[in-house]
């Protein structure tokens, strides 16, 4: 690679061990992907996993120095605050939350704690280049926005906001972002919850850069988040083309750049129903709790879910994630309440994957994100998956069919 002499200083520690461990790093990254060069970025967002290799890396580049050129914002661990005031987490997992927190805040990233920053707090311009960890927000930047990132990890995307600096190679150069797969949407897509199914449609989608025609012509950000979100749980995408709606694909021949598809996709109802009868739990069953909010609800579908429940009592626990700036305006605007008196619990902060919902294990939920359903099967939650007002229902029923 060809550095500047900025970046060469960097590596060679004129700028501190920390941000020469980073830029090292990101030298063998670049190294790996034949990048010729590095360059700045004006953004950047770490997908803090709070899990101790995460915290590891994060505290070795603070202990060396280490401080970030571009503030981040961040992923969710848990609300160490509200769990704790709960007695829902041990000592031990409380500890690891605020030594995550601590680290975070002294290399200087915003803490937002939040999985959907490219929808309220961090939104890049169009061709901005941008450092994004995090599944659902590396598609939002490049697709939605038009904006330029690569699918970091959470360790090269704190390395980019400590340096200021990121590679160049892949979805950062035009000719690796025209789309390579024509995916014909047949099904009718007349709710959120289906572009949570489409996206869950990686393996018949394969790999590459898939380009979606037959899809309505407006799309609300609800609806675009679960289709990245779930494209990188069923699958590895960087981004996507929406043909006539996304910056990059306003005709069919942009977004191939004039090429033929490698291969072409057709996605039926059919083929919907079928992914959702795989991933879901089946069968009549009782539920023990519902969960939302992976990615992070907006406000728009809190007050839904407000709306739907206000003045009943729900049978089982119901768990809504959203971001902290969500939260307060559900506050303000007395949804919060709402949710309370019916049983629900709004809180930021917070991913469904944390060591904060032990109480949950062994036990049933019913969602309406795959990825929610996915991630906490680890920690021994298993998930119905439906439409949110079904789920909706069945946390008011205390069992769905």
């Amino acid at each position: 690679m060809i550095l500047t002499q900025e970046q060469q200083d960097m590596l060679d520690g004129k700028y501190g061990e920390g941000v020469a461990y980073a830029m090292k790093i990101q030298v063998a990254i670049g190294e790996s992907f034949d990048a010729e060069r590095m360059v700045p970025i004006t953004r950047a967002h770490v997908a803090l996993s709070n899990q101790e290799a995460d915290l590891w890396f994060a505290e070795k580049l603070l202990a060396a120095g280490a401080k970030c050129r571009i503030p981040p914002t961040v992923n969710p661990g848990f609300n160490l605050s509200f769990f704790t005031a709960q007695n829902m987490v041990d000592k031990e997992a409380a500890s690891l939350m605020q030594r995550t927190h601590n680290a975070y805040k002294a290399l200087g990233a915003v803490l937002t704690y939040n999985c959907t920053p490219y929808v309220a707090t961090n939104i890049p311009m169009y061709k901005e280049v941008v450092a994004f960890s995090e599944s659902s927000a590396t598609p939002y930047v490049n697709s939605v926005w038009g904006a330029r990132s690569n699918r970091e990890g959470a360790n090269s995307a704190l390395c980019a906001a400590i340096t200021g600096f990121v590679p160049e190679y892949g979805l950062l150069l035009d000719e690796n972002r025209l789309g390579d797969i024509h995916v014909a949407v047949e099904a009718v897509m007349d709710s959120d919850f289906k572009y949570h199914l489409l996206g869950y449609m990686g393996k018949k989608i394969g790999e590459g850069i898939p380009v979606f025609t037959g899809l309505p012509q407006k799309i609300g950000p609800e609806a675009l988040t679960n289709l990245g979100a779930q494209l990188n749980t069923s699958g590895a995408y960087g981004m996507y083309h929406i043909v006539g709606f996304t910056p990059e694909a306003p005709t069919f021949e942009a977004a191939f750049g004039g090429r033929e598809p490698r291969r072409k996709v057709v996605i039926t109802d059919e083929d919907l129903t079928q992914i959702l009868d795989q991933i879901s739990l089946k069968g009549h069953r009782k539920i023990d709790f519902a969960m939302f909010g992976c990615p992070h609800f907006t406000l728009k579908q809190v007050q839904y879910i407000a709306d739907k429940i206000q003045g009943k009592t729900l049978k089982v626990e119901m768990w809504i994630l959203a971001s902290s700036l969500v939260k307060q305006l559900a506050d303000r605007m007395e949804i919060t309440g709402i949710l309370e008196a019916a049983g629900a619990q709004l809180v930021s902060d917070t991913c469904p994957d944390q060591p904060c919902w032990g109480h949950l294990k062994g036990k049933i939920g019913i969602t309406e994100s795959p990825k929610l359903a996915y991630y906490p099967k680890r920690r021994g939650l298993d998930f119905v998956i439906r439409d949110l007002d079904t789920a909706i229902e069945a946390a008011l029923k205390g069992e769905v069919q």
